[in-house]
Parts: C-alpha cells; sequence; structure tokens
C-alpha cells in the first residue's frame, strides 16, 4: 500500500482546499486546478460510478468522501464491499459505489498529485428515494355520526405529494393533504380509503378501512294469505351494522325456534317465519323485531286465511244455473198445457 503519511498530507491539503470553497458550477477554471462537476443523481438502489481525469504527469491519485479516503490509486482504503475500482489508468481514475442509499449522498474529490502541484475534482451526488407510506392510520370502526380523521405520513426525495380518496365513491371525497378530515361520518362513507404518497420516481399506496355502525331499519312487513294445511312463510329484512339479531312475537308472545313446529331462519339481514302446516291457531298478527347495539326496528304482519274453491263447491254453480234453467222450462211447459185444454173450448165461439 502507498505511504499513508503522504496520503494524510494529500488528504489534508485536499480538505483545506474544500474548505476555502470550490467553483459552484463550473467545468473547469484557468486560474485554478479545482474543477467542480455537475451533480450526478441516481436512484436508491442503482449504482453511481464516480469518474476523474489524469494525465501523463500524474503521480498520485485518490477517491475521497467527507476526507475519508476511498482508494488510493489501486489500493482500496473503503471497507464497504460496495465500494470498487472499476479505471484506473493515464487517462482516468473510476470507482464506483453499488446499491446507493441516502447514507451516500454528498461531496465526493478525486485529489490527484502532479509533479507541479495538488488538483482535485469534486462532485456532489444526489440520491433520489422513492416514496414510502411510514405512518397511516389503523382501519377504523365508529358509529354514525361520529367525526374521523385520517393520517397519512410518507419519507421520499424529492418530498412525495399525498393525497386521499374514498375508493368505492364517485370521487366527491377526497383530500390533497395527510390528513383527510370527515365530519359526522355517514353510512355511505364506509369503505375503503386510499393514501397515495406520489414523486417523480415512483408511487406508493395503502388503504384505510372504515366500518359505520348504525341502528337497523327494517322494510315494511308484507302481509301473507295461506290457505288452511298449507306451507306458509314470513320474511323480515333489516339493513344495519353490525348485523342485526331477529325476534318473532306473536301478538305480544315471543316465538322460539321450534315453537308450535314453526321454524326461524336467518341469513345474514333476512329472518324468515315458516309455518309448515298451517292451522286455524296461526291466522294472527306478527313483530318482527331487529337488534344490535345501536337500536332496534320493527314492523308487523298479517297471516289470513285464503279459500280455495273445492270440489263441491267447483260443481255446485252449474247446477244452480241447469235448475234455473229448469224452472223456467217448466214454467213455459205448464203454459203451453193451459192452451191446449181452453184452445177447442174458444173454437166454438
Amino acid at each position: 500500500m502507498t505511504n499513508p503519511v503522504y496520503w494524510a498530507v494529500l488528504v489534508g491539503m485536499t480538505v483545506l482546499l474544500m474548505e476555502q470553497g470550490l467553483p459552484v458550477s463550473t467545468q473547469g477554471d484557468s486560474q485554478s486546478d479545482n474543477k467542480v462537476m455537475d451533480n450526478i443523481t441516481v436512484r436508491q438502489g442503482e449504482t453511481v460510478f464516480l469518474r476523474c481525469a489524469q494525465g501523463d504527469v500524474v503521480t498520485h491519485t485518490a477517491w475521497l468522501n467527507r476526507s475519508s479516503i476511498l482508494y488510493a490509486g489501486e489500493d482500496k482504503w473503503s471497507v464497504d464491499p460496495r465500494v470498487s475500482l472499476v479505471t484506473l489508468n493515464q487517462e482516468e481514475f473510476t470507482i464506483k459505489i453499488e446499491n446507493v442509499d441516502m447514507t451516500d449522498e454528498g461531496q465526493y474529490v478525486c485529489a490527484v498529485q502532479t509533479s507541479s502541484r495538488p488538483r482535485t475534482t469534486s462532485v456532489h451526488v444526489l440520491v433520489q428515494v422513492p416514496p414510502k407510506i411510514i405512518n397511516l392510520s389503523r382501519d377504523l370502526v365508529v358509529n354514525e355520526g361520529s367525526n374521523v380523521t385520517l393520517m397519512c405520513q410518507a419519507s421520499g426525495k424529492p418530498e412525495p405529494s399525498i393525497s386521499w380518496k374514498l375508493v368505492s365513491s364517485s370521487g366527491d371525497l377526497a383530500s390533497d393533504d395527510e390528513y383527510m378530515e370527515i365530519p359526522s361520518i355517514t353510512r355511505q362513507r364506509a369503505g375503503t380509503y386510499e393514501c397515495s404518497a406520489v414523486n417523480e420516481i415512483d408511487t406508493d399506496v395503502q388503504t384505510v378501512d372504515i366500518t359505520v355502525n348504525y341502528a337497523p331499519t327494517v322494510s315494511e312487513g308484507r302481509d301473507v294469505g295461506v290457505t288452511l294445511g298449507q306451507r306458509g312463510v314470513l320474511e323480515c329484512e333489516a339493513d344495519a351494522v353490525p348485523e342485526p339479531a331477529f325476534e318473532w312475537y306473536k301478538d305480544d308472545r315471543r316465538i322460539f325456534n321450534g315453537f308450535d313446529g314453526l321454524e326461524i331462519v336467518k341469513t345474514a339481514s333476512l329472518s324468515k317465519l315458516v309455518f309448515f302446516n298451517v292451522s286455524d291457531g296461526d291466522y294472527s298478527n306478527y313483530t318482527c323485531v331487529a337488534l344490535n347495539k345501536l337500536g332496534s326496528s320493527n314492523t308487523s304482519f298479517l297471516l289470513f286465511v285464503v279459500i280455495e274453491p273445492t270440489s263441491s263447491t267447483l260443481l255446485q254453480g252449474p247446477r244452480a244455473v241447469q235448475d234455473g234453467s229448469g224452472g223456467s222450462m217448466g214454467v213455459h211447459l205448464h203454459t203451453c198445457l193451459l192452451l191446449l185444454v181452453f184452445l177447442p173450448l174458444l173454437l166454438k165461439f
């Protein structure tokens, strides 16, 4: 390895030149041996190449970062495995840093010792970082009418812009801020909310689910007519969150599953009261009650009798018509017989 004392002196001279101030945006200066190259912009995770022109009169050369030697000629001083030598000849001295991170951002200096005096070439490495959402509200369960605030914070470089939107909405509910305020939330505002963090590198998206609880609302009951001995069903539907429980009543008496041969069938927000063989005692008023922790709602039904035509009633109608026409024919026959009796007497006169 090259004499460490020599490199310590060279590093000291380089740092002194940097502290005195280097040109900010030049490609070279005729009155100075110090040069500043254009900034190098690289994305996080990529590889950056640092190139430095040499010359025939160069005796020693090194790449430094924050006064620490990365490479002194062919000798690697950095312990970072991501840093490696690419090219070293009379024309250029190039090293590379793989898998660049934010800690690699800053100024790098190529120090060259010529036969006359040292010169430096500096370059500033800018690391761009894709956005990453680092702080997000958790999924929420709230009661209808509550005030809700959603928060979304993200890191990245350039600094990302943040926006909120309700995924299931038509687009009228959105925010271009880290915070989204939803005053007096309604059941229509329940759903999935999407936070987007965007910069020129990439986009990061995460979601928050909001569940809105509300008391049951029961659809109006529909009266049902059933023939004696047939099967009948009363259906009760309710809208509620959380999912409602159901209770059935006949007049003021609660009905339980299996009561008098009845069955109560529940599927999500629908409850059915099933009569397998309707009897005279089943014809009555029934009440369905839907309830959850926020309240209850009810509706009433009437199970009424429907009389179907029987074979006897079907025959009775035609017979009645037949009897009526027979009576009419009898009257006409009686009239004809009277005429036959009295006609000869009338002819005598």
